[in-house]
Formats: structure tokens, sequence, C-alpha cells
């Protein structure tokens, strides 16, 4: 069997998603089922070099993820011919110059989302990507996670009927940094350096509503900054200028309402961090990032509103579980063996490249003009 070693350089990956996702749940898991198998039956096997700023961090990073290569030079990673692939998952506003670059050195591009920070930018690069005719590709994970893959199958099925309304809750208490550490880096929560919620979970809603139901057509949001001042790494504070809350509404192609709320100050009392309720008149669906449960309009109950009295039954208990009925992977891991795939055989197809990227942005930069100027804004087509 033929075997092909694939050059990744992996740029930005000492970061936590950039550790767990990216290398260690996907490159190294990977390798260490032996690669990815193309349609000719070629062995595509990843060859990372992980490249960033701090020397030590890079080295001990390498050696927990058994990678021979890693180095503080980006421009020798670039012209180096044996590296086919840059992955960039670097903040926000570092992208666009990285990206520029390594398209100009010849290498196909995956890069975490949201591409820039704002629209002109994302299409700036977009159309860079194209005139280059080089493979790009933008991270879209929860497409792959199972509760949306289960949702996706529901929809394709036609469970629904028509559907009417989808109701997503995402977030979690994030702790400010004082009394306990923080879960997220200190840079989400300054507007100056790409954070802020909006940006980075509206693109993630762009993809999930338009591969699930349809595109946005048209949105109004609020956001929010719940929290005034948290604490940096170094434990000092600081003042956060970023929304840490955003709560959208979409109208939808087909007439579909999404509510979406997104949240770091929220405390959990739902059974995953994201769920999403999908209501339609044959049926209603609840689906997490794992788990997916249905009620059908034949085993719906009748509600009847008495406050005075407690209801009989539990309405939790009047849903059913969505089976697996297949091997679910790790998303990040599923999305990367596409892309790699698709680097190596045009045959193999890869829809969501940096125009697709773009249109995350595109949402994102609505929820905040919106957010401003307290009105619905229409969500135009974009194009490169």
């Amino acid at each position: 069997m033929n075997k092909q070693k694939i050059g990744i350089i992996m740029n930005g990956v000492t970061g936590r998603m950039g550790t767990n996702q990216h290398l260690m749940r996907s490159i190294v898991a990977i390798r260490q089922q032996g690669g990815v198998i193309a349609k000719d039956g070629t062995v595509l096997y990843p060859d990372p070099i992980l490249v960033g700023r701090n020397a030590n961090k890079l080295q001990a990073l390498a050696v927990k993820a058994g990678v021979e290569r890693w180095s503080t030079n980006l421009e020798e990673c670039l012209a180096d011919p044996q590296n086919s692939i840059y992955f960039d998952s670097q903040t926000t506003s570092a992208h666009a110059d990285s990206v520029k670059a390594a398209l100009k050195a010849g290498k196909n591009v995956y890069c975490e989302k949201p591409i820039a920070p704002d629209v002109a930018t994302a299409l700036d690069l977009a159309k860079a990507a194209k005139d280059s005719g080089l493979k790009n590709g933008v991270v879209q994970d929860k497409l792959f996670l199972p509760g949306m893959r289960k949702l996706k199958r529901l929809v394709d099925s036609g469970f629904f009927g028509k559907i009417l309304s989808i109701r997503g809750e995402f977030g979690y208490w994030v702790f400010e940094g004082d009394w306990q550490s923080a879960q997220r880096p200190s840079w989400n929560y300054r507007k100056e350096d790409g954070g802020g919620i909006i940006l980075d979970m509206f693109c993630h809603w762009q993809y999930v509503l338009a591969g699930i139901f349809g595109p946005a057509k048209a949105l109004s949001a609020l956001g929010a900054t719940h929290i005034e001042t948290r604490y940096d790494e170094a434990g000092k504070p600081y003042t956060c200028t970023a929304d840490d809350a955003a709560y959208g509404t979409f109208e939808l192609e087909g007439g579909i309402i999404a509510q979406m709320n997104s949240s770091w100050a929220v405390r959990v009392d739902r059974g995953e961090l994201f769920e999403l309720q999908v209501d339609g008149t044959m049926g209603s669906a609840v689906a997490g990032l794992l788990d997916c449960k249905v009620q059908h309009r034949v085993n719906t109950p009748k509600a009847v509103w008495n406050p005075d009295i407690a209801n009989p039954f539990k309405f939790t208990d009047q849903w059913e579980v969505v089976p697996n009925n297949a091997d679910f992977d790790n998303a990040f891991k599923v999305q990367w063996e596409m892309f790699i795939r698709h680097c190596y055989d045009d045959s193999e197809p890869f829809p969501y490249d940096f125009l697709e990227g773009a249109k995350g942005v595109q949402l994102a930069e609505l929820g905040l003009k919106s957010w401003q100027e307290r009105r619905w804004l229409d969500v135009p087509a974009l194009s490169v």
C-alpha cells in the first residue's frame, strides 16, 4: 500500500483549542490510526511541524504529541517544499497576514474561525485563495458533532414536517479569574484583541443554521458586557471591552425563525452546554453536542395551563432518544480528514471554503451593527 507523508504547518496550536482539538484529538489521533486513506488507496500520513513564538512551549508540546518537528520561524516552514498544508489557529486578528503568506508560498490553507475580524478582510482572503487556485478551508466543527448530525438526519428524513422555529441555548459561567481561574483566555473579553462572543459564536450559528436548515435572510441582535472586570493570566484586573453575551433572532429562508442565546455569564441548567430545540408541525427535537431526542406529533402530551395543580406527568419523560446508528468520531478530526483528502484528490469534496468563512464573519458583523443601531438588518449574498 502506497504511503504519502503530508507536511502540515500548524501555527498557534499551543493554545487550548489548538492543542486539544486540532493537534491531540485530530492530527495525533490520525497518526495513531495510521493515516487517512484516499480513494485510490494511498495512505495520507500527517507529518506536522508546530510553529509559534515560544520555543519552550513548542518543544514541550512536540514531546507530548510525539511530533518530531517544531519551529519558531514561519518563513522557513513556508519555504520548505515538504510542507503542503498550512493551518492557522492563532488569534483572529493574526490570521490574515500569515494566511496570505502561506498562499503566496503555494500552500493549501486550513484556518480556524473567524477567519478575520471583519468582512472586508475575510473577503480579501477568500479572493486571494480563489485566485491562487489552492485548496482552502475553514473549521466548521459543530456540523460534525453527533447531536447535530442526528438532527440533520431528522431534517433530511422529513421528520419535522414544516419547520416552524428553532431555539438555541449556548454558554456557561466563565470565572472572572480572581478567586477561581478563568476557563477562557483574557483576549476573548477585549474587543481590541479580537474578542467578543458575537464575533465568536455568530460564525458558528451561521454555518449551523445554513448547513442544517437554511441560510439567514435577516437578523436582529442585542449584545451585552455583563461582567465588566476580569483578571488576566497574570492575575491582574482588566476592563472588559468586548461582549460576553448575545441574544440573536434570525429569519431563515422558508420563514423559519431561529432564536440563539450565547453567554459566558450564565449558569447551566440543561443537559449539555449547547442545546438546540427545533419545532415543526409533525414533530420536535432537542439536540446537543452528543445526544438528540424527539417527540412526534402522535406522542405529544396535551398540556393544559393550570398553575394551581402539579402536572400529572413530567414533560421531559415524553421524549424518545435518537439512536446513534453510526460511529461518530471527534468532530474536528472528521473535518481534518475531509480536508486532507480534499488536498490530495480534487474529487473529494470540501464545501467549507474561505467564502463560507466570510459568511460567518458577515453574520457577526451584522450582529454587532444591529446591536449598535438597535434594528433588524438584511443579510445580503456574498461572492468573490
